[in-house]
């Protein structure tokens, strides 16, 4: 175990050396070891946290009536096979109940997609904090990975950053995306990018797999959308380079801590998403217009609604537009471009936000060769909270 740990191991009576815990560990979890490339018996470090958070976390037999080993946090191990499943996580839902997962994986690093490159701590200087419940999200990313969860994410894990997704091959396209989020941060902030073919985006949620950990992904070709699926493994470019964007439902936890409703969540709809003729900043090979998400707020409500938004700049902030569809070029409230209509009733005004469906939009006017991104409305539940510290 690593020097931080507080852990104790006791073995018929007997407290457990450092490395013999260590030993211990490894003979009884074969099936996490070794990965690919790596000396036998070897755990990364991220791996021996997750070990370290198991073995602090299960109650192996009659709850010990000795006050020391309590206050000590030791446990007494008895039966191997028991002591090291992991304890069941619970799934964090839009109203705040928890549901259990069909079923866990049987290591860390089978439950985060086994990853081929061995995950690095979150040790750099500004590195973000993750959420303290951080278990709702990688629960939650399990249920998805299994295929259990795919509807869209709106009013999903209150109070976690939720992002879009974009994925390219390597070469100008990328780069003339990149820039397209430095010029347009209203319409795609962006929030992390991966290091070339690698799916785990460790800054906002270290072990997960962007190929398996979105309900549903877009593949588009030439402009296209070829196909709508719930995993990505086979399509994802061995060159991949994948961008997060940060997502207007990420601020759903406090609109609905301020008491205002989420119409679409309530519903059991995917938000409505409208072209506009708000123009974006070209970039290289890249140009088009802003997409927009519409929420009925109560009229009373605006002010609330607007002050709380505008503090999530990572999240595309506040509105571009508050009460007429027509000054942004939309001709019909009725039909949205992607998601589901929604009644806006007569004490409430149409709010539209910029949206992370811009990208899409984007990426078929410009007729790019290749891309993956989410469905619209379907996003990636990062670890992060979803102020960001703000």
């Amino acid at each position: 175990m690593s020097e931080a740990s507080n852990q104790h191991l006791k073995v018929n009576n007997n407290t457990l050396t450092k490395q013999q815990q260590e030993a211990l560990l490894r003979s009884v979890l074969p099936q996490c070891q070794p990965q690919e490339g790596s000396p036998a018996n070897t755990f990364t470090k991220s791996e021996l946290h997750d070990l370290e958070i198991a073995v602090g976390s299960v109650q192996v037999g009659p709850r010990s009536n000795n006050h020391n080993d309590r206050k000590n946090n030791k446990i007494n191990i008895w039966d191997l096979q028991t002591s090291f499943q992991q304890p069941s996580a619970a799934v964090c839902s839009q109203d705040g109940d928890v549901e259990e997962p069909k079923e866990d994986s049987a290591c860390p690093q089978d439950a985060y997609g086994a990853p081929s490159e061995e995950m690095p701590t979150m040790d750099w200087h500004g590195a973000p904090r993750l959420h303290k419940n951080v278990h709702l999200p990688r629960a939650f990313r399990n249920q998805v990975r299994q295929g259990t969860f795919t509807s869209p994410t709106n009013g999903v894990c209150p109070g976690f950053l939720q992002c879009n997704l974009v994925v390219l091959p390597q070469g100008p396209v990328a780069f003339d995306f990149l820039l397209f989020c430095q010029r347009n941060p209203k319409a795609c902030p962006l929030i992390e990018v991966c290091d070339v073919g690698s799916p785990v985006p460790h800054g906002v949620a270290p072990g997960a797999d962007l190929r398996t950990d979105v309900p549903k992904y877009a593949i588009y070709r030439n402009g296209e959308l070829e196909a709508e699926v719930t995993d990505v493994t086979e399509y994802w470019p061995q060159d991949s380079v994948a961008f997060l964007i940060g997502c207007s439902f990420s601020y759903d936890g406090e609109l609905m801590n301020a008491g205002i409703p989420l119409k679409s969540a309530e519903q059991g709809k995917n938000v409505p998403m409208y072209k506009t003729n708000l123009k974006c900043r070209p970039a290289g090979s890249l140009q088009g217009n802003m997409v927009v998400s519409m929420k009925p707020i109560p009229a009373l409500q605006i002010s609330k609604h607007v002050e709380i938004t505008s503090k999530y700049t990572h999240a595309h902030g506040g509105p571009v537009a508050v009460g007429s569809a027509a000054a942004i070029g939309i001709q019909n409230i009725e039909e949205p471009e992607w998601g589901e209509a929604i009644d806006i009733a007569y004490d409430e005004v149409p709010v539209f936000h910029a949206c992370g469906v811009t990208p899409q939009s984007i990426l078929m006017e410009s007729k790019v060769p290749f891309a993956i991104t989410h469905s619209a409305g379907h996003m990636f539940v990062t670890d992060l909270p979803a102020d960001m510290g703000v």
